[in-house]
């Protein structure tokens, strides 16, 4: 197993000079990739290139280039061009974001999302792979009949014919299409103890095109908080910076009628508490909100506490098929972050799961 840094987006509490210490710390420790995100504010391909000119090893990876956002085309563009800019360091992932982004923010219906993922991801790959872009698919329709248009191919040679491709997928039938159609897969809330279902059904879309999991990565992005105290009440203070996390994403992360981080805790196990979480968001409590989500469930999908313990957690997620853990730092400034980072280097060192 690899571990990967997760930077998330800019925030009123970063920088991006935060996130490029973060990033050059990963680099020089070895970390086999950073990856960056985008909502409606910052947008990831714009530091990851900006981090790529400025690291030597590490992989950049967009997690994620939001579908809704651009062109199966424009993003073939940025993705040949950022791995040109980094020497084929370059990892594409991809999501389509949720209804409230997608139609609110870029004014693109969010139906038949799966259906749109697999035709934008085709149109990526030929495009990548400098084929004339030709296409008569139900979402894009390339070139467009009975005008100017004519079919076209990428410009310029990219160092790579294949950039690896990763999905963002949260329910089944997105998991099977990422296993299908990807090199891999952005997880979030990965819990070893519910693996095995998310797993099986990855299994299932690479079984369609002939393939095994060998090969296919398993990234999920894990919160890490570091702390010298195993105690309960140690580890229950670290679990305290995550709650608010949590709580946004499961009770306030889309709609009542349509969350699917919501949906994610409900099938782990947490349906009752997932509720909860959601009507006291919604109503805006939200202290009330993060205090209801249970110890269980953050200690299940985080790493907390002492060095020793997170290598022990290290290793039951690698035996729980994950290839590359990238983490997502709650740390109160860079310098605490670059401390983090070199805590979960030590620990994957000591757990002996490290590649």
């Amino acid at each position: 197993m690899k571990l990967g840094l997760s930077l998330g987006y800019q925030t009123a509490w970063s920088t991006p000079a935060d996130h490029l210490a973060l990033a050059q710390e990963a680099d020089r420790l070895g970390y086999a990739v950073v990856w960056a995100a985008e909502a409606y504010g910052s947008d990831s391909p714009s530091m990851l290139a900006w981090i790529a000119g400025q690291t030597e090893r590490i992989d950049v990876g967009s997690a994620v280039m939001q579908i809704p956002a651009r062109t199966p085309a424009a993003t073939a563009m940025t993705a040949a061009t950022i791995d040109a800019l980094s020497h084929g360091r370059f990892r594409l992932g991809l999501g389509v974001s949720g209804p409230q982004v997608s139609e609110g923010w870029h004014g693109v219906r969010y139906g038949k999302p799966l259906a749109r993922t697999r035709e934008f991801v085709d149109i990526v790959k030929l495009a990548l792979g400098r084929k004339t872009v030709e296409y008569h698919g139900e979402h894009y329709e390339l070139p467009l009949p009975d005008g100017p248009g004519k079919a076209l191919k990428l410009g310029f040679h990219p160092p790579r014919e294949h950039v690896p491709i990763y999905l963002a997928a949260i329910g089944p039938k997105n998991l099977e299409l990422a296993g299908e159609i990807a090199d891999g897969w952005l997880a979030i809330f990965y819990s070893p103890e519910h693996a095995e279902e998310h797993l099986a059904a990855i299994a299932r879309g690479r079984a369609k095109v002939g393939k095994t999991l060998d090969g296919f990565d398993v990234v999920p992005s894990v919160p890490v908080v570091v702390g010298d105290d195993d105690s309960p009440e140690g580890l229950a203070n670290c679990a305290e910076l995550i709650r608010w996390y949590a709580a946004l994403y499961v009770g306030g992360m889309g709609s009542r009628e349509q969350n699917f981080y919501n949906q994610l805790a409900t099938r782990m196990g947490y349906g009752e508490a997932a509720r909860e979480v959601q009507d006291l968001y919604l109503a805006k409590r939200h202290r009330d909100a993060a205090a209801a989500i249970p110890f269980e469930f953050i200690d299940r999908t985080s790493l907390l506490g002492p060095k020793e313990r997170i290598a022990a957690r290290l290793r039951d997620y690698a035996s729980a098929g994950v290839t590359t853990l990238s983490v997502s730092l709650f740390a109160a400034d860079a310098e605490s972050g670059m401390a983090t980072l070199r805590t979960l280097a030590e620990a994957l060192e000591m757990s002996g799961v490290g590649e």
